[in-house]
């Protein structure tokens, strides 16, 4: 099954790719190899949610927000290589605006880390690292990116 058929049967569909709002590209290739700049998860209208993870949001709330975010970044991967059977994720790194005392940040990025497996299958399973921030552009909830492996 293609990923684009994966998407569908999860009743998901792909966002626009965010206009980059300082210098900067939304992704960058070299080689085989493609660099995507970090996202957040903006929603349909142009907002980002917003708050403190582990204050403000829920763990269960921010997951859905990664989840978000993992769509924006599939749809960039599609836009720099043309389709989503060609991508292999190899590294993520989540970002997560949270609380100082938080600790679940693992569990804020699966969001986007079980998006990814359930698009791409075998090609989704990637490297991670998901860390706290202090603050985050737009005061939103979680940033996201990624670098993926662009196969024939």
């Amino acid at each position: 099954m293609s990923a684009e058929d994966r998407l569908k049967e999860l009743g998901l569909t792909l966002p626009d790719v965010p206009t980059p709002v300082a210098t900067y590209v939304s992704f960058k290739q070299v080689g085989d190899m493609v660099y995507l700049s970090g996202q957040g998860p903006k929603r349909a209208d142009g907002t980002y949610p917003t708050g403190k993870v582990g204050a403000d949001v829920t763990v269960e709330q921010a997951y859905e927000h990664a989840k978000q975010t993992g769509l924006g970044l599939l749809a960039a991967m599609k836009k720099a290589v043309g389709s989503l059977d060609k991508v292999e994720v190899v590294k993520l790194l989540g970002m997560v605006n949270a609380v100082p005392e938080f600790s679940d940040h693992p569990k804020v990025i699966n969001g986007c880390s079980d998006l990814f497996v359930a698009v791409l299958g075998d090609r989704g399973c990637h490297a991670r690292s998901a860390v706290g921030m202090g603050s985050l552009p737009n005061r939103m909830t979680v940033e996201i990116e990624v670098i993926v492996k662009v196969h024939p």
